[in-house]
């Protein structure tokens, strides 16, 4: 059985935030097959609040790791979907 984790991250202060929440991202990668970033953006402002959707690869124990360090930063909140299937 195979799995997938997705990992949705609300950054609150992507200014203040954004460099802490990097430095995991960073020391992870061999774990993250897919990442998406989006925050608001226009000619008169961009957001400090950001959104993260990470898809997950490897062994959930590394995932489990890599949520705990997120946990860590400070002014983030993040949530989880499991899929199980059977596709490699």
């Amino acid at each position: 059985m195979q799995q997938t984790m997705v990992l949705g991250i609300l950054v609150f202060d992507r200014i203040k935030e954004a460099g802490k929440t990097q430095e995991v991202l960073t020391r992870h990668a061999d774990v993250i097959r897919t990442r998406l970033g989006f925050h608001e953006l226009s000619d008169n402002i961009c957001s400090r609040v950001g959104t993260i959707l990470l898809i997950l690869q490897g062994k959930p124990e590394k995932w489990e790791r890599l949520r705990e360090e997120l946990a860590k930063v400070g002014g983030i909140e993040i949530k989880e979907m499991k899929f199980e299937h059977m596709f490699k």
